[in-house]
């Protein structure tokens, strides 16, 4: 009787633990009002306070979690510089601790720049985390007005209406050959002004321009076999688009989806003001 108390305190306990979610910021980066890496954690951060079950961290100005953050951590957030600069592939150590952390289901979302791993390296690592990743000489980042005409029907994109938003959404992603168990979540499709005619690792290639006319994915979900869940956001290089209800909410939505807390069914309240979106820019040159 003694054991089956314990055993049943220590479920109840389980269940009412809030689940961690461990936001990461990258040292600043471009000019005033992009990549406001800090910013837009903290902003997230406090957008989600009132959220039940939910617990928040932030690692901020690209200073590396100590491990005992990332193996508490349910869901992990990286907004940061990528390619040779990536917090996670610059150290293999830093890799080491995510694949653990994927091991026993932690979810992951990149956000915009930090999609992109290194040149030469990274790459199964993404397509296993997230099923998606820039690559030079492939994906494109253009500068465009995208219009969601329509949303999948998924915990992430509850309460959230049609919309148009100008953001360097990057589109023709690398992704595996047989992609299982994934959703695209925002849809549109770039103007013919967007590809460009000359070739250059970010701007143009054959096979982008072949896709003149195509819907591209610019955000999507999936769910890994080994029980966690991935989240690749193409946008967020305007720190002001955080203002936007449909494309904060969509954000906040599915930072509670990696973490496994219940989406509600209007998706996160929150509101943002011109002085909150103010907060916390980076002294940058």
């Amino acid at each position: 009787m003694r054991v089956f108390v314990v055993l049943f305190l220590a479920a109840i306990s389980m269940m009412s633990a809030d689940r961690e979610l461990l936001l990461f910021a990258g040292t600043p980066s471009h000019p005033a009002g992009q990549h406001e890496h800090n910013a837009g954690v903290l902003l997230l951060q406090k957008a989600l306070a009132r959220v039940p079950g939910l617990h928040t961290t932030v690692a901020l100005n690209g200073v590396w979690p100590a491990p005992a953050v990332i193996e508490k951590a349910d869901g992990i957030f990286f907004f940061a510089d990528g390619a040779e600069g990536h917090p996670i592939f610059k150290s293999e150590e830093h890799v080491a601790e995510i694949r653990r952390a994927v091991a026993r289901g932690v979810g992951l979302m990149f956000y915009h720049y930090a999609i992109e791993p290194p040149a030469a390296k990274g790459h199964q690592e993404m397509l296993d985390w997230i099923s998606g990743y820039f690559e030079l000489n492939h994906s494109v980042n253009p500068h465009w007005d995208a219009t969601f005409q329509s949303l999948p029907k998924h915990p992430i994109t509850q309460g959230v209406k049609p919309f148009t938003i100008r953001d360097e959404w990057y589109f023709n992603m690398r992704v595996p050959k047989t992609l299982q168990n994934a959703t695209p979540i925002l849809v549109a499709t770039p103007p013919k002004e967007v590809f460009s005619e000359k070739d250059g690792p970010r701007l143009g290639n054959p096979d982008v321009r072949a896709k003149v006319g195509q819907p591209q994915v610019v955000a999507w979900a999936v769910e890994r076999p080994d029980g966690g869940r991935g989240v690749g956001w193409t946008g967020g290089h305007f720190h002001k688009n955080l203002g936007d209800d449909n494309f904060r909410k969509l954000v906040l939505n599915a930072l509670l989806w990696i973490s496994k807390v219940e989406v509600p069914a209007g998706g996160v309240l929150s509101s943002v003001s011109a002085a909150d979106l103010a907060e916390n820019w980076d002294k940058k040159n």
